[in-house]
């Protein structure tokens, strides 16, 4: 689960190879460690038991050599895909038919043990079957690294040293607690561990002991892990008797400078501007309900209408293509329809290279400031939407191949406006040729009016 600070996804890792294939990056001969680490790791240890951690759990846990220069990890966390993938291709990619079909067996098998869930943090058990499916295969694929490794090679790498730095502190706490061991505690490669994957700032703040046993294990006890997904929803704000949202149809004439999670309007304001279901019914949802418009993928893709218990999924995770995959799953858990693909639309696929080059110029020319990460998320949506009204374009918030080429003919004396273009020069013979054709027309007369 992403902790605010992070940039990466960990949400449906499968996906990108983090949780559901990983192995720690170990060679049979490790190399020794230079004087530097040494050093740093004599500081990072006293700091931990400065904070509190016991000095056997501290010598437990650095009993190993971590060091590696070419650490697996460290190449994960600097790995960026080579295009900023649709949201249809990342929702069928995560959400399919053999997902659908297992989600709802599960669903149905542990429902009568666990639906007291509900009840207690008022989130519908087919959204933590939801998460469970998307985090981890439904417990398939949990990710073998060994977090205390993962966590300690990433606060030495420079790149973002002090929030893994503190990801490591409270993965201490954990075991100094007695929730489970050193090598007991295995994750992805960023630290995420058990059923729903949660960082370990995340587990100390909002995991809880369902059973009562005295121990918290995230690892091998589901009710612990289910119990602990839905306080941490419950504690995000989940109103229980509301939807996530569904897809809905715009009119032709729709502003898309309203679009977007910025914007909220009640289900009657919606109706007003002509916003309908899929099938193109009226909205079914009550008309006093503060929801959003979203496109994903731009005007040329699909619009949703989306509630606060989306947002509430994308406190999970920041990621719009992730919060839907969780949606559509968890609609797919308890209504046993079958699943159906989402269909290919004719949008635009972002390279990463493409985000990058549109980040730097909002950022260049005073109008923002992005990380120039290559990624697609809100900030750089709502810059995209400013950009697009000094084009003079759609405001839909997505990058698509005229925004782009706007940018790279960008002339800043004159904006995004067209240039005139220089008056052709008169041609050499242009006035003999025009006495030629007034002496043609004038001789022609002559001859209809003897004829």
């Amino acid at each position: 689960m992403l902790k605010k600070g992070m940039t990466a996804v960990f949400g449906a890792a499968m996906l990108f190879g983090s949780t559901a294939c990983a192995s720690v990056a170990r060679m049979d001969k490790i190399p020794e460690p230079p004087q530097e680490y040494l050093d740093w790791l004599d500081d990072l240890k006293e700091e931990m038991v400065a904070r509190g951690i016991s000095a056997e759990t501290v010598n437990q846990a650095f009993a190993k050599n971590y060091y590696h220069p070419e650490h697996d990890v460290v190449k994960k966390d600097r790995k960026q895909a080579e295009f900023v993938m649709t949201t249809t291709d990342y929702v069928n990619r995560l959400v399919n038919a053999k997902k659908a079909d297992r989600g709802r067996r599960k669903y149905k098998e542990l429902y009568p043990q666990y639906k007291s869930l509900e009840k207690q943090y008022g989130v519908p058990f087919n959204y933590i079957v939801s998460f469970w499916g998307m985090e981890t295969d439904y417990g398939r694929a949990f990710g073998n690294y060994h977090v205390i490794e993962a966590l300690t090679v990433l606060s030495y790498d420079q790149r973002r040293s002090k929030f893994f730095r503190g990801e490591l502190y409270q993965a201490l706490k954990i075991i100094d607690a007695g929730n489970v061991t050193v090598d007991g505690m295995e994750g992805s490669w960023a630290g995420a561990m058990g059923h729903f994957q949660f960082m370990p700032s995340t587990f100390n703040a909002y995991a809880v002991d369902y059973d009562r046993d005295g121990k918290i294990d995230i690892w091998q006890n589901y009710g612990d892990a289910a119990a602990s997904a839905a306080n941490y929803l419950s504690k995000m704000g989940w109103k229980q008797n509301e939807t996530w949202g569904m897809a809905v149809s715009l009119p032709w004439n729709f502003d898309y400078a309203q679009s977007g999670r910025q914007t909220r309007k009640t289900i009657a304001e919606w109706r007003k501007l002509g916003v309908k279901t899929e099938s193109g019914r009226r909205l079914p949802l009550d008309s006093k309900l503060s929801t959003s418009v979203i496109v994903p993928e731009g005007r040329r893709g699909r619009a949703y209408l989306v509630t606060d218990n989306f947002r509430k999924i994308m406190n999970w995770n920041r990621s719009e293509n992730y919060a839907l995959g969780v949606a559509l799953l968890a609609d797919y858990v308890k209504s046993g329809k079958k699943w159906q693909p989402l269909r290919k639309n004719p949008v635009t696929l972002v390279k990463t290279e493409d985000v990058i080059l549109l980040q730097e110029f909002i950022n260049n020319q005073g109008w923002g400031k992005l990380d120039a990460d290559g990624q697609l998320g809100a900030k750089t949506r709502e810059a995209v939407k400013l950009l697009q009204k000094k084009a003079r374009l759609p405001q839909d918030g997505y990058p698509d191949n005229l925004l782009l080429q706007k940018i790279k003919n960008y002339n800043p004396e004159i904006g995004f406006a067209v240039p005139v273009q220089p008056q052709k020069p008169a041609q050499k013979n242009a006035s003999s040729e025009k006495k030629q054709f007034t002496g043609l027309k004038t001789s022609l007369y002559e001859q209809l009016k003897k004829g």
